[in-house]
């Protein structure tokens, strides 16, 4: 029969991705995909559990939807994803509302899953997490001018504070043939910016062969017809020479890297089980702005884990201050059962780790308010996204802006520039950490 389907994305890009590709299967099922959960026969939610504020976000949308199911506006409720994956016992026992569970491992089961639920069943589905990346179509909720490429799922860092292996199982690479072929199809839609994302992307094929083929497959992007290529999630102690010298030099590649490196003291890097140490960050930021001129960072960054004190706190600070990275994002850590950060002594309190992270984003936003003021007077790239009724104008984003994590650029005194367009600007002012441009002829 063909039913009628609604889908709620949360979390990641990578998330959003295994969204899109569950949306194609059910259309090619010959099922409605609808936009809007009211009227769906089911409503799948697509749910992250990194962190608690993920776990509480999802149990919020479940509860919502679960109303709407109530007042017969639904008919059934599929869960997805992570929290899935993370909770396969407890989630529809402490959540009696939700119709059937789907874990990372069942993502290309959806369709099955909804003919189950819409027949009274109760799917409880949880495949293989370290099999093969599956393969299949997506149906893109981005804007058309931009769409993420996933060449690689799980992870195996095994950070001590993440969870992410277990969830999303071992490093797996997807094939470059499969991938290039993907952002063919993607270009030939009219794609211009092209992110690429993995949980890690720098590692990509050392499962395979033992060797690193992020350079090869970033050289190949490079000669399909994508207007910017961003590059999402390197990890520090993967990123080589090589790889430094196909970002320089390919102008398709933005210069604007997101590596994540969660702390700089010595002993706390230890204790998160990451590799490298303070001394190789600084060399490594070094060289890459030496190498990479107009160089953009992103990074992340957890305060709080057991074993930070004072002393390796203010050393954080000081670290940030030298180096003066571009983009932050902050979290406090959050103490995740099943990790092994979460055994550890040395407990910080949770208000000190909040307390913490508060001051890092003044810092930060001292330091990206900085970088703003020296981009007034510049002339740049920008691409515009659409008209903002609140402005009034037309916003965009340049090369050191990516899409939902960092700022906007308004373009003042436009009105009638189709999203998806490539302008030149000079940037006029900048307020509350993001910018104001004028559009040059």
């Amino acid at each position: 029969m063909p039913y009628t389907v609604s889908f709620i994305s949360l979390g990641c890009a990578k998330n959003l991705v295994n969204c899109e590709q569950m949306m194609a299967l059910c259309r090619d099922a010959g099922y409605t995909v609808r936009e809007t959960v009211p009227g769906s026969d089911v409503a799948v939610i697509n749910t992250c559990g990194f962190i608690d504020s993920a776990k509480e976000e999802a149990i919020a949308n479940i509860l919502s939807v679960a109303a709407l199911k109530a007042q017969g506006e639904v008919k059934k409720i599929l869960v997805t994803g992570c929290l899935s994956q993370r909770y396969q016992k407890e989630l529809m026992e402490e959540l009696p509302e939700v119709d059937g569970v789907l874990g990372t491992g069942s993502y290309f089961e959806i369709v099955s899953a909804v003919e189950e639920v819409m027949g009274g069943a109760h799917p409880r589905r949880f495949g293989n997490i370290d099999a093969p990346v599956e393969e299949g179509d997506r149906v893109l909720t981005t804007p058309p001018y931009f769409a993420y490429l996933r060449i690689a799922e799980g992870c195996d860092n095994h950070c001590a504070y993440c969870i992410i292996p277990k969830l999303r199982g071992r490093y797996r690479s997807r094939g470059m043939e499969q991938i290039l072929t993907e952002a063919a199809e993607l270009a030939a839609r009219g794609v211009k910016e092209l992110i690429v994302i993995a949980q890690d992307i720098t590692r990509y094929g050392t499962d395979v062969d033992g060797r690193r083929h992020l350079p090869e497959l970033i050289r190949e992007l490079c000669k399909l017809n994508f207007h910017w290529i961003r590059l999402h999630y390197l990890y520090p102690d993967e990123i080589t020479d090589a790889l430094i010298e196909v970002i320089a030099s390919e102008p398709k590649v933005l210069k604007y890297l997101d590596i994540p490196i969660q702390h700089c003291n010595d002993d706390v890097l230890r204790r998160m089980n990451r590799r490298g140490d303070k001394a190789y960050l600084l060399e490594l930021f070094a060289k890459l702005r030496s190498r990479i001129p107009g160089l953009v960072l992103r990074t992340s960054i957890i305060t709080g884990l057991p074993g930070e004190d004072e002393a390796a706190f203010e050393e954080l600070c000081e670290f940030l201050k030298e180096v003066r990275i571009e983009r932050c994002g902050v979290f406090p850590y959050s103490p995740e059962e099943g990790t092994a950060a979460e055994r550890m002594p040395d407990r910080v309190d949770a208000e000190e780790a909040n307390r913490r992270a508060e001051l890092l984003v003044d810092l930060q936003s001292r330091i990206m308010d900085a970088y703003n003021e020296s981009m007034v007077g510049e002339e740049i790239e920008v691409l515009c996204e659409g008209f903002d009724s609140q402005s009034m104008c037309c916003v965009g984003r340049s090369f050191a802006e990516s899409p939902d994590i960092d700022g906007k650029i308004y373009l003042i005194g436009t009105e009638d520039i189709p999203a998806g367009t490539f302008i030149r600007a000079r940037v006029t002012g900048a307020m509350d950490g993001e910018l104001t441009a004028e559009v040059l002829p």
